[in-house]
């Protein structure tokens, strides 16, 4: 059996993104897709499991390019999502998903060994809370970006909703690691200070937090706080800022500390967000940044 550093699970789909002030463009999108590049970019041994129509395959040649391990759960339609900046606070958006690839369930997993499982979703249509259970229950040390939950589509007009989550302290009592941004934890905690929101996730029975914002990323882990503005010189590539950060910091997580994980993390996140798309640079790239 192949053993992975992180197996990313979520829907792959075309992100339709209009920036502020800026042209439309559709591209390959998702949490995994962003997660999963910046990971195999800077060496991780990285596995994907995701739901996709079997007409979009080719979305997935990024992936075989770095040689991302990929399964397939086959579904009717590939997942389409809508992102509208109408400020220029880049941490203002507008969500849609017009279609989605639907939920996963246990028996689609594939029998898979990784030091990390981390449930990328992008919206509250892929994950429930049986699922998150079985893998629980089958060893896997889980992390889960909170976006999966908080996100909720309106099954009418498709809008993405921002909601509290009933079942959110189940979720995070099941992950080793979670993921949210600025809005996330407002909705979920009821404060926009990072440190607040982070020791509340503690609370709950996670031992480790990672909030993002526009200005940089907190971590808390067992009782201490952690926290590493970014450098990015523009926001041109802010889409999956959020996502690009956790997949650097549970990579070099497996070998370092919290403070380098999270400075190396800020650097690789912050060169992403230069350029639009996945990250496209090396681990040289990032080791530099870290030391400017």
């Amino acid at each position: 059996m192949k053993e992975f550093d992180i197996a990313f699970v979520g829907h792959m789909c075309y992100d339709e993104i209009t920036p502020y002030g800026g042209e439309t463009v559709v591209a390959p999108g998702s949490a995994v897709l962003c997660g999963a590049i910046a990971a195999a970019r800077i060496g991780a041994r990285v596995a994907v499991v995701t739901k996709i129509a079997q007409a979009d395959e080719g979305i997935l040649k990024p992936f075989k390019d770095l040689g991302v391990e990929t399964f397939v759960v086959p579904s009717k339609v590939t997942t389409y999502a809508v992102v509208i900046h109408p400020t220029p606070n880049v941490d203002e958006r507008i969500l849609k998903i017009r279609r989605s690839s639907g939920p996963f369930a246990l028996e689609d997993m594939p029998t898979i060994a990784t030091r990390n499982l981390h449930l990328a979703g992008i919206s509250d249509q892929e994950f429930s809370l049986d699922f998150m259970r079985g893998l629980h229950d089958l060893g896997y040390a889980l992390s889960a970006d909170m976006q999966s939950f908080v996100r909720q589509v309106d099954p009418i007009g498709r809008d993405i909703l921002f909601k509290d989550v009933p079942l959110k302290r189940e979720i995070v009592a099941l992950m080793s690691k979670v993921k949210l941004d600025i809005v996330e934890a407002k909705v979920l905690t009821g404060t926009e200070d990072l440190e607040e929101a982070a020791k509340i996730f503690e609370s709950w029975g996670c031992p480790e937090t990672v909030i993002t914002s526009a200005d940089g990323a907190l971590a808390r882990v067992r009782g201490k706080t952690y926290y590493q503005k970014f450098t990015n010189r523009s926001t041109v590539g802010r889409t999956g800022r959020g996502d690009t950060t956790f997949a650097a910091y549970l990579a070099r997580r497996n070998d370092h500390d919290v403070a380098d994980s999270l400075g190396f993390a800020a650097a690789l996140v912050s060169i992403k967000m230069e350029t639009p798309g996945p990250f496209q640079g090396t681990l040289s790239d990032v080791l530099a940044r870290m030391n400017q």
